[in-house]
């Protein structure tokens, strides 16, 4: 299925912005505070027990593009469209959640009757669009998916403090806006999260305690054992951008965060097959035209970034220096069952979740670690390394392609990873696994009484507070056929190539 849709983008600077759902700090961004916002309010001379509805620190929606399947492909591009309208919703709401604190606090039905149930209107409305596209184009929409329109509030279940208070021991009034370092709950730089609790010193980590699924190169006398390293920089070009061609082609901003970009060179919404295909490279081999992106790390310092007050930056509560890898490895290895088969060009693939956080882990598929501690890895905490040591950044994609599709309805169904044994599942092949290594250097934040100074983090989603589960990466294969025979010749050989 190519990607032939293409519109004029808008330069970042003439982006819409979002500025009246918030406050600006300094001149750039805006304020996302308050989520974890205090039990008790005292606004009239009296002390009054805070409704239920105003400890929502963020807003939790089914994902309805992940329960899609059946999708005819002269429709997934009105589908994909659809899905990323809804996506929009949900920021929007969010913002409307983030700057009504007070409203909130007098009005325990506010946040389902001004927030939840408008959502929930809306995502209907969606939702019968995405069936009707779906059966217009000879599909058969799944009658159930108007179960997926309500959404829920998410309670503030990882207080900066534990219990609301702000560092000074009082309990904060919702009314503190952030950004101006008083020890308030959202770590004084203007955006929730990440938290306290979102970090750990990699000496806490235990071991050899984390499922790698299925990360290793292949052992074994019957596996193929080689590996092929392609060197595409670390962006060095400063090719960014709030995009995403695989989940979202033809919508501007629709990542709803910025990306790092190597290899293709030609990476936006509107990019078609062809645009790939012609397309300049970074790689050091002019044949892999490959574009491998990911969210971008920011430390969060008070640095104005280009994107400061731009959407998928600053106006969706990302902000802070944009931090380049010292180094990504870029690997291709092989199974422990046997010998892979070529990938088709333009197969694309989507590990990680960017909505974990409210969607569950069980897409989930980065791991964290520092350098010189490679044995201790973790999913759900973003690490705080010695002196000297880099955080790593490590994904394993998929690496069994069911022989048909380069891409599916969810973007998921297409591909699948390995089973126990490390044995594809039954209809699916092996491929060549990438696996994207990436090493920072990062100055280690502070943790104290249950505060985090410059803390770095993953762009998100803005509902999703820049948790470290919500870490993915991206990949569309554009090597010739050339390279890609080559890479399969050498995993199956044994040798180690580049």
């Amino acid at each position: 299925m190519g990607r032939n849709t293409r519109k004029r983008r808008m330069p970042l600077a003439t982006k819409i912005v979002a500025g009246a759902a918030a406050l600006t700090v300094g001149g750039g961004g805006l304020v996302w505070a308050n989520f974890y916002a205090s039990a008790h309010e005292d606004h009239s001379g009296h002390n009054r027990t805070r409704s239920a509805a105003a400890q929502v620190a963020t807003i939790d929606c089914p994902d309805v593009g992940q329960q899609i399947r059946d999708v005819p492909d002269r429709a997934r591009g009105e589908v994909d469209g659809e899905l990323a309208t809804m996506d929009s919703q949900i920021t929007n709401a969010y913002q409307r959640l983030a700057t009504t604190r007070r409203a909130q606090a007098g009005d325990a039905q506010f946040v389902q009757n001004s927030i939840l149930g408008p959502l929930k209107d809306r995502r209907k409305a969606i939702i019968d669009r995405i069936q009707l596209e779906i059966n217009r184009a000879g599909g058969k929409a799944d009658d159930n998916l108007d179960e997926l329109a309500a959404c829920q509030g998410r309670p503030a279940d990882q207080m900066q403090n534990g219990d609301g208070q702000n560092g000074d021991g009082q309990m904060d009034d919702g009314q503190n806006q952030g950004g101006d370092g008083d020890g308030g709950d959202d770590n004084g730089n203007g955006v929730a999260g990440p938290v306290a609790e979102d970090f750990v010193d990699i000496n806490d980590v235990r071991p050899n305690t984390r499922d790698s699924r299925n990360g290793l190169a292949a052992d074994g006398d019957g596996g193929s054992t080689g590996t092929f390293t392609t060197d595409c920089g670390v962006n060095e070009n400063n090719l960014f951008n709030s995009d995403n061609l695989i989940a979202a082609p033809g919508v501007d901003n629709g990542a709803h965060h910025t990306h790092d970009y190597v290899g293709n060179q030609d990476n936006d919404a509107f990019s078609s097959d062809e645009d790939l295909a012609n397309a300049d490279t970074s790689c050091q081999n002019q044949g892999d035209k490959s574009t491998y992106y990911w969210p971008v790390l920011r430390l969060q310092d008070g640095t104005q970034e280009f994107d400061a007050n731009d959407q998928g930056g600053g106006a969706e509560g990302n902000i802070g220096k944009i931090l380049k890898p010292a180094e990504a490895r870029i690997q291709f290895v092989g199974s422990r069952q046997g010998d892979v088969v070529a990938m088709p060009k333009f197969l694309r693939i989507i590990t990680g979740d960017a909505k974990s956080f409210t969607n569950g882990d069980a897409n989930a598929n980065t791991s964290w670690s520092c350098s010189g501690f490679e044995d201790r890895q973790v999913t759900d905490k973003y690490p705080l390394c010695p002196d000297g040591s880099q955080v790593l950044r490590t994904t394993n994609f998929q690496s069994c392609w069911d022989g048909q599709n380069i891409d599916s309805a969810n973007h998921r169904d297409h591909m699948a990873f390995v089973q126990e044994d490390g044995s594809c599942p039954n209809g699916f092949q092996a491929v060549p696994q990438l696996q994207i290594r990436l090493a920072y250097d990062i100055p280690t934040p502070t943790v104290e009484n249950g505060q985090v100074q410059n803390p770095y983090a993953v762009d998100s989603f803005p509902e999703q507070l820049h948790k470290p589960i919500t870490d993915h990466n991206d990949f569309i294969n554009v090597m010739d056929e050339d390279l890609m025979n080559e890479v399969v010749d050498c995993i199956n050989r044994g040798e180690d190539c580049q």
